[in-house]
């Protein structure tokens, strides 16, 4: 069977609600991290927090507690990063045993699709599950040469270079948390594609679900609120 033919067992259907999936996966990153001026995003907004974290450090003595988060935030990605090695791993085993999961499927009438339909299905969750892994490793080291930064701002606030890395460090930790947050959207929407074991249909609805739940959290959640009620009082504070 050639790529042709192949592509041929696809519905248009299945290629309509995969073209949401992606579209959605890749507009949520955008509009995520460029949000319109009058409405940004808690990703921006913790963005500023994390900048005014390192202007904080330089004053604070001990710095022990700047170290200890961190380490927490390396932790999480080394977590994630796990998590996603072990999707992986079972995508490849059911990838390498997809008849028995068209066996499954045929016993519950779900469809009567070939078995390279349901390999197609189980590789766009291993691209998604390989994606996340991707993110989450490059944090984890971004969050490292993050670390590495704050240690290198010196102690004395007065020192003419403790401003200038302490921002530095503030980039590259901003960088970091871009990268956790693109492989969180990558699980995230990785799950929704298992909708699509179930049919189009499902996969769509999950799409929409998913790039909702997202686009909630970032533009009107309360932590949203809370973060914009802090920087709105900051800057009224300072005019």
């Amino acid at each position: 069977m050639t790529s042709l033919d192949t592509l041929t067992l696809l519905a248009p259907v299945d290629y309509a609600a995969l073209a949401v999936l992606i579209g959605a996966w890749l507009g949520a990153t955008l509009l995520v991290e460029h949000p319109p001026r009058r409405r940004v995003s808690v990703s921006v907004l913790m963005a500023d927090m994390r900048r005014d974290w390192m202007q904080e450090m330089v004053t604070r003595d001990p710095r022990i507690f700047d170290s200890q988060i961190v380490g927490q935030l390396r932790q999480g990605a080394a977590f994630f990063a796990s998590a996603s090695m072990i999707a992986i791993g079972g995508g490849f085993a059911l990838l390498g045993n997809a008849d028995r999961l068209q066996t499954v499927a045929d016993d519950l009438a779900l469809s009567g699709e070939p078995l390279i339909v349901w390999e197609i299905k189980l590789l766009l969750l291993l691209l998604f599950s390989v994606n996340a892994f991707l993110k989450f490793v490059w944090s984890h080291r971004l969050f490292g040469y993050s670390s590495v930064m704050m240690a290198a701002v010196p102690n004395d606030p007065q020192h003419p270079d403790a401003p200038r890395r302490a921002r530095q460090a503030a980039e590259v930790n901003i960088l970091a948390a871009r990268g956790f947050n693109r492989g969180l959207r990558s699980v995230y929407f990785g799950i929704a594609a298992a909708a699509w074991l179930v049919g189009a249909s499902a996969l769509l609805a999950a799409a929409v679900f998913t790039l909702g739940v997202i686009l909630r959290r970032e533009f009107a959640s309360q932590t949203r609120a809370v973060l914009l009620s802090e920087r709105d009082g900051r800057q009224s504070t300072q005019t």
